[in-house]
């Protein structure tokens, strides 16, 4: 079944007229991006947008929204006054469920554990229209990749790695909840217009490299912030050469570097993998435009002319990388990563290696794994480490179950786990003797923070490809070089691992019983939402209050996090994802893993009113109560990881006024902006220095609060004196409103109200 054929066949018509009309505007070729953002304009326009500068409207062509963000996303979307979804929308279930055991008896446990939240999620689902994907299905971007994706479409995603589309041609870009609301509210998404970050890929991959080792190398080079407010175009006969698969890995870790999201020229792997995942209808109707799914030629000719970055890579020299430990931006070729661990005096043992997750867990990526355990079997060889596997969808995970790839990895001692997120999500009940002790795992995940796989910040963890991942477990080693050494198997011989080999689609095609689809009412009307008023995992929402007209006084500083602080560490996920979609339960978890820069400890800082040191959230409560604001100061990249509005509608709930840091990463910020909260940054870095442990804050100038123009904040400190800075801002006329409004909820659901 093809979903939504009519929508993409309406794309497709509209799409030459609007290229044409665009590179008419701009007088010059377009990159790949231009052409597709200009084709979902809001409304046309016949001024050029300024890249990084202009703030643009546009209409998306679909919503997709994971089990965990999708809550509370459709908590704000119930109270938007529509009777349907204005454009085709999916809910995917697969955070929820902890990786324990194994695969059926981890779902099982989940389903009776989430009953309430999968009932919510179906009947919400039902009631707007909206398609659902039960647990066990598979995980939302491999999904939506086998599903949706479409060359050329635009999609919003309340996940950050939903850029995974991009590697079938797809502008698929992360956002919060209150963005998915606007979209399916049938209102304008609006993005600053993105810098255009090229790639050009020469030659092509052979023997242990894999399209993983590409964004590994360009996490590398652009850091964890380097592709922050760009897409990242890949093009050349490199990228040409990769499967449609190998491609949606590298678009999903690009949101690692921080990029809006990243994009593939359309190309024969992308028809390929369209015609084997039985939509061969949609790969008919991208050849017909397929000149307007791809760059221009004069693009080609002079990449260095048309986008505001150029990196080369020729894939003939890319060696297997291995990026961490603790972030996904440090990189080492494998041919310098024993050195580095032995220089860092990393754990060499390698405990735990985990392949799978929604970055790589294709057919191409299980078949080449396999081959290595075929090969451990084989040759003799016991795999020295935990291994465990995580199929991406029902779709692959029947396919390989099929073909008899689960049975290898049985074999070596692998464990199957759910179709799900998984350890890659800290929704893991990871077994280890000593909580507290050094150690070291590989995963073939996309992030590596401190804590982020199982709650531990004595563990470090590496991510990999796939082969690389399977080859490290064979020998539990992670000095190991599969290319140059060898390992001694069970009869004392020395042997070497041969190259991966596998399939980018199974020769015999995909086949499955129940995919997990369940279509939603034709007629919603009658169909009953019910969240119970004493549930602790649902909780309905109540309006933000609008801001009072005045200059914010007298505020508390709750915190001063020091070095880096993502969205884990504001908002952790783990245990804490039961409670998604109960915003004052779940505000408990508000920056619990946030460093505190004035004792380096985190959930522990000093409260105004009793001099006490308590938790971060205990400590917010007690000023609210007491009725004082707070501010947040942090460092550079504050936000930076997962969509999880949770980030920003905590601190909103709690009473948090304003987050002052060094820098943003861009969904953080923009979920401020829709909860009506203050994102500010230091006009100066240095004054981070200035903040002191006793502080009381003001924030002057909101009374003539305008686009462009600086806010001032004052520092009462405790021996009586006082200092200002001036502050900068990125809100727009419309942020304002909303940050006037209380949140950019009540400006929509002020607006439905007119039209009732």
């Amino acid at each position: 079944m093809v979903f939504d054929i009519d929508m993409i066949k309406k794309v497709y018509a509209a799409l030459p007229g609007k290229v044409e009309a665009t590179r008419n505007m701009l007088g010059r070729p377009l990159t790949l991006a231009e052409k597709i953002l200009y084709a979902h304009l809001y409304a046309p326009t016949t001024t050029p947008y300024e890249r990084g500068k202009s703030y643009v409207e546009f209409a998306p062509d679909r919503v997709a929204m994971q089990d965990a963000t999708a809550q509370m996303a459709l908590l704000q979307f119930m109270t938007c006054g529509r009777d349907k979804v204005a454009v085709p929308s999916t809910v995917h279930c697969d955070h929820l469920i902890q990786a324990k055991v194994g695969a059926t008896e981890d779902l099982a446990i989940a389903i009776d554990t989430n009953k309430e939240v999968y009932d919510f999620l179906s009947s919400i689902s039902d009631k707007y229209g909206i398609g659902f994907w039960k647990p066990g299905a598979g995980i939302i971007h491999q999904v939506v990749l086998e599903n949706y994706a479409f060359p050329g479409g635009m999609m919003i995603g309340t996940d950050s790695h939903t850029p995974n589309a991009g590697g079938l041609g797809m502008v698929a870009i992360g956002v919060g909840g209150a963005d998915a609301v606007d979209v399916m509210a049938g209102l304008p998404w609006e993005l600053k217009m993105p810098k255009l970050i090229g790639v050009k890929l020469t030659g092509k991959m052979s023997g242990w490299t894999s399209a993983k080792d590409v964004i590994l190398k360009v996490a590398g080079i652009l850091t964890v912030k380097g592709g922050t407010g760009a897409i990242v175009e890949y093009f050349g006969e490199g990228a040409d050469s990769l499967s449609a698969t190998g491609k949606g890995t590298i678009c999903n870790m690009g949101a690692e570097i921080g990029a809006t999201c990243s994009v593939f020229a359309y190309d024969s792997k992308m028809a390929d993998y369209l015609k084997g995942t039985s939509r061969a209808e949609v790969a008919a109707l991208a050849d017909t435009v397929k000149e307007h799914l791809r760059p221009d030629a004069e693009v080609y000719a002079d990449p260095a002319k048309y986008y505001d970055q150029l990196i080369e890579i020729n894939l003939d020299e890319l060696e297997p990388h291995v990026n961490g430990p603790f972030t996904p931006d440090l990189a080492w070729p494998i041919s310098k990563f024993a050195q580095a661990i032995k220089e860092n005096n990393w754990p060499e043992k390698l405990e735990v290696a985990l392949i799978g997750s929604c970055t790589n867990s294709s057919y191409e990526d299980i078949s080449r794994s396999a081959s290595l355990a075929k090969q451990a079997i084989d040759k003799q060889l016991d795999m020295k480490s935990e291994f465990t596997i995580t199929p991406g969808s029902e779709l692959v995970r029947y396919t390989i179950e099929r073909d008899g790839l689960l049975a290898t990895f049985d074999k070596v001692g692998g464990v199957v786990l759910a179709n799900a997120c998984g350890p890659c999500i800290g929704q893991w009940a990871r077994h280890i003797d000593d909580p507290n002790r050094k150690n070291s795992i590989i995963t073939s995940f996309n992030r590596n923070f401190a804590k982020r796989n199982d709650g531990l910040a004595s563990t470090h963890a590496f991510v990999a490809s796939p082969e690389i991942v399977t080859a490290l477990a064979i020998a539990g080693d992670l000095t190991f070089n599969p290319l140059t050494d060898k390992l001694k198997n069970k009869n004392g011989e020395e042997v070497m691992l041969d190259e991966p080999t596998g399939f980018e689609l199974p020769t015999k095609g995909f086949a499955v019983e129940d995919a997990g689809y369940q279509a939603p009412a034709e007629d919603g009307k009658g169909v009953q939402v019910i969240v119970s008023p004493t549930s602790d995992r649902l909780q309905l929402l109540e309006p933000f209050a609008a801001w009072e007209g005045t200059d914010l006084k007298g505020l508390k500083l709750l915190i001063k996090a020091k070095g880096k602080c993502t969205t884990d560490h504001i908002s952790m996920a783990g245990p804490w994802l039961k409670y998604r979609g109960h915003l004052d339960n779940i505000s408990n978890n508000m920056l619990i893993g946030a460093v505190n820069a004035f004792n380096d400890k985190t959930d522990t800082v000093k409260n105004a009113l009793t001099s006490e040191y308590g938790a971060v959230p205990a400590t917010m409560r007690a000023y609210k109560a007491a009725g004082f604001g707070a501010v947040v100061v942090g460092d550079e990249n504050y936000g930076e990881g997962s969509s999880r509005e949770h980030a920003a509608m905590e601190p909103r709930h709690l009473g948090v006024r304003a987050i002052l840091v060094k820098s943003f990463a861009r969904i953080h910020e923009t979920n401020l902006k829709k909860q009506g909260m203050l994102g500010l940054t230091f006009a100066n870095k240095e004054d981070y220095e200035k903040i002191q442990e006793d502080d009381t804050i003001d924030i002057t100038g909101l009374t003539t609060f305008a686009p462009g123009k600086p806010l001032a904040v004052v520092l009462h400190h405790k021996d009586g004196s006082s200092e200002e800075f001036s502050v900068n801002h990125t809100y727009n006329e419309q942020q304002i409103e909303w940050f006037k409004a209380g949140g950019a909820l009540n400006v929509i659901r002020a607006e439905a109200a007119k039209k009732a």
